[in-house]
This record gives structure tokens, sequence and C-alpha cells, in this order.
């Protein structure tokens, strides 16, 4: 049975683990590290129940609800107030992190916008429209009220507008 369980998480994790480093790292306005950590510390506590978890209907809705706590949590910590230097490696991690398109100035000016915002708006954002989750799923994530997410959605957007200034209509049409 141990076994079972064992390899249905690894089966799991393997399969999980790309889409929540990219969510992760959209969150974390492309700090690859502490990505890295987010999704560490999600699979390592979706293995702790995963006896539990499995049961349920949507495992990967459920470790992205995991994610966007841990990292609500990170942001709350006294050392969350440390930034990534705004030089990004050469590995090619944070252009994976927005979607894998071809324009690098596109990707590097969104993940400098979202890292702008506050954590909270950021993760709605990511949830809403890289998760493709609806108003409910986002306020389960977050534990807040359906019209808390549907105003910071709207706030967090006008601030991402403001931020972006008119080449936003640039960016939609790609």
């Amino acid at each position: 049975m141990r076994h079972g369980r064992r390899d249905g998480f690894r089966e799991f994790a393997a399969g999980r683990s790309g889409h929540l480093y990219r969510s992760a790292c959209l969150l974390a306005s492309g700090d690859t590290h502490l990505a890295e950590d987010l999704v560490q510390e999600t699979l390592g506590r979706m293995y702790l129940h995963w006896g539990r978890i499995s049961r349920i209907d949507n495992p990967a809705a459920y470790a992205q609800t995991v994610l966007v706590r841990a990292f609500l949590t990170h942001q709350r910590r006294r050392s969350a107030g440390e930034r990534p230097v705004g030089d990004f490696p050469e590995s090619g991690a944070p252009a994976a992190a927005a979607g894998g398109g071809a324009d690098p100035e596109l990707r590097l000016t969104l993940l400098e916008a979202l890292g702008r915002l506050a954590p909270k708006d950021r993760a709605v954002l990511v949830l809403r429209y890289w998760e493709d989750r609806s108003v409910e799923e986002t306020a389960d994530a977050m534990n807040a009220s359906s019209a808390a997410v549907r105003t910071r959605t709207s706030r967090a957007l006008a601030r991402l507008r403001e931020q972006l200034g008119g080449s936003l209509t640039a960016f939609a049409d790609l």
C-alpha cells in the first residue's frame, strides 16, 4: 500500500511540477529561486497528506491552492522584503515562466510589472488569468470572498495598466 501511495505521488509530482514552477515564477515575479522553494514546499505539503488528497476530485487544483497559500505566507514573513536583482540569469528560466513566447522583452516587462504589484494582487491575477480559474475558485484558494476577488482583480488590472501605460494594447495584440 505504501509503495502505491509513493508511486502515485511521484507520478503526480512529475506531471505537475513544471506547471507549478511556471505559476510560482509568475507569483515570484521571475525570482526562480523563490519559485523553486515554493514548488518544493507545495510538493512537501502535498506528500504529507497525499493519502487524503489523492481521493479528492482535482489534486492539481488543490496543489495550485497550496502553492498560492505558500506564496502568500512567504510574503507575510519578514524576510519577504528581499528583492531579486534586476539582471536575470541566462538560463532562460524566466522566459519559460511567462509562457515561452518569442519576445523576451515582453516577458521581462510583464514580469517586472507583476513584481511591482502587491503579493495578493499578483496572486489574484495569476489565478484568474494564468490558471484560468473562476472567481469562486480564486476566492477559495485565497481564503477571500468572491466580491473581494472581483474588487482585487479590477484594481490589480488597473494598476497593471497604469504601469504599462499605453503599451498595454500592443501587448494584448501579441
